[in-house]
């Protein structure tokens, strides 16, 4: 199974990111959306999960989920636009994975037992930070495999 992980796209779904998300099996988005639209082309690619980010303040993104749980291919994830807001201790259960955004800077760490992915920004390039996304490849019985895409532009 193939997940794609998208953040910050503040309105501008790429080309290059859908190319990259292209044949995933599963879609993340960790918030600044921007517009219903890059919901609606991520969907045609695979099925999204969606939170909202400290941009989505219109009455589309106040209609997105600040924070969701989600368990896809046996693992736990856990959701959010803002790392600062985790409260990891206070998730029961303790999820496999946690994906987030907002810093715009793509990151995959492990703290503890706890997969934290930052797939970075797919949207306008901020400062002199890569265009990216992620994602994560899980088979049967193995750990899953966690990697930044950095995109042409």
């Amino acid at each position: 199974m193939r997940i794609g992980l998208i953040s910050d796209t503040h309105g501008l779904l790429r080309p290059q990111a859908s190319q990259a998300l292209a044949g995933c099996d599963r879609i993340l988005h960790a918030g600044d959306i921007g517009a219903a639209a890059v919901l609606e082309a991520l969907a045609r690619l695979a099925p999204v999960t969606a939170v909202r980010g400290n941009n989505d303040d219109d009455a589309f993104g106040l209609s997105i989920p600040e924070t969701v749980d989600i368990e896809i291919a046996g693992l736990r994830f856990h959701v959010l636009h803002q790392i600062a807001q985790l409260r990891l201790d206070a998730l029961n259960p303790r999820p496999h994975i946690v994906v987030y955004g907002h810093s715009h800077k793509p990151l995959i760490e492990r703290r503890d037992d706890v997969l934290m992915i930052n797939p970075g920004s797919a949207g306008p390039r901020r400062f002199k930070l890569p265009v990216t996304v992620a994602e994560i490849l899980v088979a049967t019985g193995n750990e899953p495999q966690a990697r930044i895409l950095t995109l042409p532009v």
